[in-house]
């Protein structure tokens, strides 16, 4: 499927809640996902400590391949885009996602508060 056919890049958040089976989530399930390096890393981190072994490398495969570069400008742009919302304390994942999410014309899917309202967002209560 080309970059240009996904609808949405998922924010850790999102992810999260889908492996947590929230029924706000379900229409997302089957939806191909793109993240970052640095979602994953946060992936992998929330499920060491809620997912056995196996399944934690399951997840951790799905995801790997939904893993996209991040080009010099996208990732310059995000952290200024940060730091001109420093008082709703997003995060540097959150940042380069928001950032190359609305580069390449796709949704931000996400439940993050900060986040909610924002032009190119997909906000989606837990």
């Amino acid at each position: 499927m080309e970059e240009s056919e996904i609808e949405y890049f998922f924010d850790t958040y999102a992810i999260i809640e889908i492996l947590n089976s929230n029924p706000n989530y379900k229409k997302y399930v089957d939806k191909p996902a793109v993240i970052t390096i640095f979602n994953l890393a946060e992936i992998y981190y929330f499920c060491l400590d809620n997912f056995d072994e196996d399944e934690l490398e399951e997840i951790y495969s799905k995801y790997k391949d939904a893993v996209v570069d991040i080009e010099d400008e996208t990732l310059k742009k995000a952290i200024k885009f940060r730091k001109e919302h420093k008082k709703k304390d997003i995060s540097y994942t959150d940042a380069i996602g928001y950032i190359y999410a609305k580069e390449h014309g796709m949704k931000f899917l996400t439940g993050d508060k900060a986040f909610e309202g924002m032009a190119g967002v997909e906000y989606v209560k837990k």
